[in-house]
């Protein structure tokens, strides 16, 4: 049996950003237990040259948001960055997982082959689907889903492997 580019992408960004607002769910309860004002942790990073939580989430949100249009060949939505808060977060990645959940199986099925280029402000990279799903789109979620996990644990919160993991 083989393995579909929809099943290998859209239940993996579902999960992980179910995941993630799991572990914003305990960076509250935290902050309300500690008396931390939320913006700390909103804005808190793990280097000076690293980007803080939200925009940690904000890409993350991003990467699968773009990768399930760009795989099925539709437009990809435009969110503004503008989260300042952990419920404005937590509406950022239930809007993305609703979105990624609309987008049908059969859209991105077959997409292996699929051209996909990224206009960035330098260049153009032109990838084939696959590649730009394993090689450059989970390597870019899973960095930053774990960025953002890892600012929280830096934090304090009481958050380990499992809640990244999620329950099976």
């Amino acid at each position: 049996m083989s393995l579909s580019m929809y099943q290998a992408s859209v239940p993996v960004f579902v999960r992980l950003l179910s995941n993630l607002s799991s572990v914003l769910e305990k960076a509250v309860t935290s902050a309300e237990a500690r008396n931390i004002d939320p913006s700390v942790f909103i804005n808190a990073r793990l280097a000076p040259d690293m980007f803080p939580l939200a925009r940690q989430v904000q890409i993350a949100a991003d990467a699968a948001k773009t990768c399930a249009a760009l795989l099925a060949g539709i437009e990809v939505p435009s969110y503004p960055d503008t989260e300042t808060t952990f419920p404005e977060l937590q509406a950022r990645i239930a809007k993305t997982i609703d979105f990624i959940k609309s987008v049908p199986a059969e859209k991105i099925d077959g997409s292996e082959a699929r051209t996909i280029t990224l206009k960035r402000r330098d260049k153009e990279t032109v990838f084939q689907g696959q590649p730009y799903l394993l090689t450059y789109v989970f390597p870019n979620f899973f960095f930053h889903i774990t960025t953002a996990y890892a600012i929280l644990r830096h934090n304090g919160v009481d958050i380990g492997k499992r809640d990244y993991l999620g329950q099976f």
